[in-house]
């Protein structure tokens, strides 16, 4: 028999290890983390559990401004559109929500629900006013925690609510849907192309570049020598959009000088990424 203690003491379990070791409360949520990695390690916990719980704990960390569409690429209506100009909007951006400004966009009147504009085409054949249909809009500062947010989200059954900077402008929107994708990752789709989301601009073998949306147009411009102006908008996305002059879909394409863009992935709320080609002056 031998004399070594350790033979005979039993071997705790990993479980076990990692209940003592909650027990004793970890001192940091890099502690937590590192707890969570070392149980999918071992298959305490499986891959797809890890990340929603590292999600949950992202979002507790983050602050609206991390996480919201950029005022350059949000979707709003004018309250001086025409019934017809408005279900256009409705239709081609394919989104259920959408700010309502006055004649400036920094003056955000309320939200509409493209339902209560199509239940206003079948009881009336279309409003004449859309006043009526608008919705009391949500103002929150870019430093709200997510995860505030989200409780707040679940409270009030709001599903979308407008960024206001510091001087009481508009800075963009975030929905329930963005901060869920926080815990529970993107859902993407067979449009998606492969480019490594851990880079803003990433050079490919053929010479393009991939370059994520919200690269700041500042970034854009030191790295590949261009002058693309800054003062109205942050990020390449916001800028290309203005230029295009609406939300652009996956595929659709724009030269500006000796550059060419290409939209590499969008959904029905933002751009995503772009594909990049630069040609000689």
């Amino acid at each position: 028999m031998s004399d070594d203690p350790d033979s005979r003491t039993p071997k705790k379990s990993w479980l076990e290890k990692i209940s003592q070791a909650f027990s004793n409360e970890p001192d940091s949520v890099d502690d937590l983390r590192q707890l969570l990695i070392s149980a999918a390690t071992h298959n305490i916990i499986d891959n797809d559990t890890l990340k929603r719980l590292e999600g949950s704990l992202s979002v507790s960390e983050k602050q609206v401004s991390d996480v919201m569409i950029p005022r350059g690429q949000m979707v709003s209506l004018p309250i001086s559109s025409t019934f017809l100009e408005l279900m256009k909007e409705v239709v081609e951006s394919g989104h259920s929500r959408f700010p309502v400004h006055g004649e400036d966009k920094d003056e955000i009147i309320g939200i509409l629900l493209a339902k209560d504009l199509l239940r206003g085409v079948v009881v009336d054949n279309g409003p004449s006013d859309i006043h009526g249909l608008i919705r009391p809009a949500v103002l929150i500062p870019e430093s709200k925690q997510l995860s505030v947010l989200l409780k707040e989200f679940r409270q009030s059954r709001n599903h979308m609510a407008i960024v206001i900077d510091e001087h009481g402008g508009v800075s963009g929107l975030i929905t329930i849907e963005d901060v869920l994708e926080e815990i529970v990752g993107e859902i993407d789709d067979e449009h998606d192309d492969d480019a490594s989301e851990s880079l803003m601009i990433a050079a490919q073998i053929d010479g393009q570049f991939i370059v994520d949306a919200l690269t700041p147009i500042e970034e854009f411009n030191t790295q590949f020598g261009a002058n693309f102006p800054d003062d109205e908008y942050d990020t390449i996305a916001g800028y290309i959009a203005a230029v295009i002059g609406h939300l652009p879909e996956t595929g659709e394409e724009l030269t500006i000088g000796r550059f060419h863009f290409q939209v590499g992935h969008a959904d029905s709320r933002r751009i995503h990424r772009f594909i990049v080609s630069i040609h000689g002056e």
